[in-house]
């Protein structure tokens, strides 16, 4: 009789350990399963906040002091680009060389519509609809916001008036 109760008592000892380690073996893959759904769109939001930082540097440059119009065409505009600091820039732009963090700064006029790809040069300036800034040949993303490119411009009456014209700003990063 003690013998009985022996095995039966080691029968049920037995069952307990196969219950607790089958509960501790479910709550295990029930949480690997909630860190997969959690990690799962992690990638995605990597990507979405890449691009939002992408945009917000373009944005960002435009308004930058060596970019902006400031105050030179009435009032302090957002994303506003004067084309004659771009010019003298881009005569100096290998002392900007690393300043931004970026592999290629481009400006091209939208409209109005000018024909053929004409890059911009001190002596073409302003029958021209490309600006290349900064261009260094490497692998990248491109990532454009759209801007107002102005410049003071002579009227037949020889006082000047604000010429603004729609351009995009392409700025292009080399990824990590």
């Amino acid at each position: 009789m003690v013998k009985e109760k022996s095995i039966r008592a080691q029968v049920k000892i037995q069952q307990m350990l196969f219950m607790l380690l089958a509960i501790t073996l479910f709550f295990v893959l029930v949480g690997i399963f909630l860190i997969v759904i959690g990690f799962s769109g992690l990638k995605e939001s990597a990507i979405e906040l890449q691009e939002k930082n992408s945009l917000l540097l373009v944005t960002k440059l435009a308004n930058s002091p060596e970019f902006s119009c400031g105050e030179s065409f009435g009032s302090n505009k957002i994303n506003c680009i004067d084309g004659d600091k771009i010019m003298m820039l881009k005569e100096n732009s290998e002392k900007y060389k690393n300043f931004w963090g970026v592999s290629n700064i481009e400006i091209r006029k939208i409209y109005p519509e000018t024909d053929g790809k004409k890059e911009c040069t001190i002596n073409n300036y302003p029958e021209c609809n490309i600006m290349k800034i900064y261009s260094k040949e490497s692998l990248g993303v491109d990532v454009s916001n759209f801007v107002t490119l102005c410049r003071k411009e002579l009227s037949l009456g020889g006082g000047s008036y604000d010429k603004c014209e729609i351009a995009k700003m392409i700025v292009r990063y080399e990824l990590e």
